[in-house]
This record gives C-alpha cells, sequence and structure tokens, in this order.
C-alpha cells in the first residue's frame, strides 16, 4: 500500500517541501537531492508514502506551487522490504485499501476518457459481438461484448468531473460516449444490413423467443437497480487499489448489448425493439451516473472524517 512520490521543486522553495514531508508519519525513505534537475532547474526530492497520506501530502504540495513551476509524479510499490514502510504505513491515519488519491483517479479517468480510434475500435467491436449474440441468443458472446465494452470509463469520468467541478474531464467523456456510440451504432447497423442481405438473419430473430439475451430489449423494475449497484461498485472499483471488481460490473450492466439491439433494430425495421433498446440504455446510463455521483459524494464525505495530517512526532510518541 506504498505509493512512489517523485517531486521537481525549485530551490527556493525545496526546504520547505522537505520539511513538510520529513514532518509526516506516512513518509519513509526520503531523498533531497539539491541541484539535479534541468528543465526546468531545480531539486529532485523522492520518497515512499503510505497511500492514505497520499491524497493530503499532494494537496499540501500544491499549495506550494509545486506542480506550476515543478511536477509531480506518482508511482505504484508493488513490493517494499523495509521495517521503516511497514511503520510508515502503521502511522498513517486511515486504511490504504479504502484511501483515494483523487488527483491520480481524476488524471487516469480523464486519460482513459478521451476519444481515440481505440476507444471506437474496441465500442465497434463489443457492439458488434453483442450483436451477434443477440441473433444467435449466446450469453458467452454477450459477455464477451460486455467485458470488452471500454464504455465506463467516460461514464466515470463524467461522475468525477461533476464532483471536481472539472470541465476539461466531462468535455472529454461526453465527447468519448456521443462519438463512439454514434461510430459503433452506425458501424453495427451496417454490419446487421450485410447479414440481412446475405439471408444469415432477419427481423424473426429478433422476434423469437431468445432465454439468454431477451431481457436486453425488455427493461423492467430490475433495470434501474442493477445499473445503480453497478455503478456503486465500479467506481469503488475505480478509486480503491482493489480494481479486480471492476470487471464484474462491466458484465452486470447492458449498455453495449442495449446498443447492439438499438442498431439491430433499426437494420432490421423492428422499430419497437428499437425503442425498448433506447429505454435500456437510458435506465443504466442514469442509475450509473446517479450511483458513481453518490459514491464520490460519500467517499470524500468519509475521507473528511479521518485526519489529514499525523506530525511525525506525535506518531514517535505514540
Amino acid at each position: 500500500m506504498l505509493l512512489h512520490l517523485r517531486i521537481t521543486v525549485p530551490a527556493d522553495r525545496a526546504d520547505e517541501v522537505h520539511a513538510l514531508l520529513d514532518d509526516h508519519v506516512g513518509v519513509t525513505h526520503l531523498v533531497h537531492l539539491r541541484g539535479a534537475v534541468r528543465r526546468p532547474d531545480g531539486d529532485l526530492v523522492m520518497c515512499d508514502v503510505a497511500r492514505e497520506s497520499v491524497d493530503h501530502l499532494v494537496d499540501e504540495l500544491q499549495r506550494h506551487g509545486v506542480d506550476e513551476d515543478g511536477g509531480i509524479a506518482i508511482e505504484s510499490v508493488d513490493t517494499s522490504l523495509s521495517a521503516a514502510s511497514e511503520r510508515a504505513e502503521q502511522d498513517a491515519p486511515g486504511d490504504g485499501a479504502d484511501a483515494v488519491v483523487w488527483d491520480q483517479v481524476v488524471a487516469t479517468a480523464d486519460e482513459e476518457s478521451r476519444l481515440t480510434w481505440t476507444f471506437c475500435a474496441f465500442l465497434t467491436i463489443a457492439c458488434l459481438l453483442a450483436a451477434l449474440a443477440i441473433i444467435t441468443d449466446s450469453a458467452v458472446l454477450l459477455i464477451g461484448g460486455m467485458v470488452m465494452g471500454p464504455e465506463f470509463s467516460p461514464l466515470a469520468g463524467i461522475a468525477l468531473g461533476l464532483v471536481h467541478r472539472n470541465r476539461l474531464v466531462i468535455r472529454h467523456s461526453l465527447t468519448s460516449l456521443g462519438v463512439g456510440f454514434a461510430v459503433a451504432t452506425v458501424l453495427t447497423v451496417g454490419f446487421a444490413l450485410l447479414l440481412r442481405w446475405w439471408g444469415w438473419a432477419d427481423v424473426s430473430d429478433l422476434l423469437a423467443e431468445r432465454p439468454a439475451t431477451g431481457f436486453i430489449t425488455r427493461p423492467d423494475r430490475w433495470s434501474f437497480p442493477v445499473a445503480f449497484i453497478a455503478g456503486v461498485a465500479g467506481m469503488l472499483a475505480l478509486t480503491s487499489s482493489k480494481s479486480a471488481s471492476l470487471v464484474g460490473v462491466f458484465i452486470s450492466v447492458t449498455t453495449v448489448p442495449a446498443v447492439a439491439a438499438l442498431a439491430l433494430g433499426i437494420a432490421f425495421g423492428d422499430w419497437t425493439d428499437s425503442a425498448r433498446s433506447l429505454l435500456q440504455l437510458g435506465i443504466n446510463v442514469v442509475g450509473i451516473m446517479l450511483a458513481a455521483v453518490l459514491t464520490l459524494l460519500a467517499l470524500k464525505g468519509l475521507w473528511r472524517r479521518v485526519p489529514r495530517s499525523v506530525p511525525r512526532r506525535l506518531g514517535e510518541a505514540g
């Protein structure tokens, strides 16, 4: 539960930054190299920090203008064999598994929410797989499409942007969702038209009983609760150090399958299923967004109750 901070700081503020880090119980392995940095010129300060102390220290470093005149890099420490590291983790307030490094989370969400060819490609492939799953009523293909879909990142980006009042992240996320879903829908419609032209699929495939995939075009009272719970789980996975459960979130929410069903309905002229799929998509997006925002607000409220700073002398006295 350690993170490594590599800080570039102007020489006239280096001693203040050094003292700030040296006085905190969550900091260990502190190194100060004077005049070691070029472009911009300054000192290099490095240390390992208990995860639960990083957010407070980054805020303090920003208050000293380090992010404007120097730089702050945050890196994960996979393994640390050190008694000093263990003491830093024990003495730091809070629990590392629950700690949120907000600047890191926002930066990661912004990076993963940007509109790229890769994002559009993954979203399109996910929709194509989901379309084939609906036509063949294959649960395996449907899960594959859900896991491959990258749409949760921009949804999380919108929530983070709203809570942190970051318009840039919101704009990037909305652009990715809008353009990505538009491209995926158009290409999936084209793919479905080809299947129809070849005689491999038609509207009867949508109207037939589909035990494994029929729920996609039949939103019910369970649609919103599932989306809401998945949104909570997704944000917890995204903000904590334990993100393995994020895949389960992808599987539980039918955003990509709903877009695929919408495209098939358009291609095959089944406007009823298209309308239901659009409703399913809207319910899921609203549920995820509401849950994400409320979860972020709850996390920020909880962490306000944890002591932000514990001087080293108090930690040693205890």
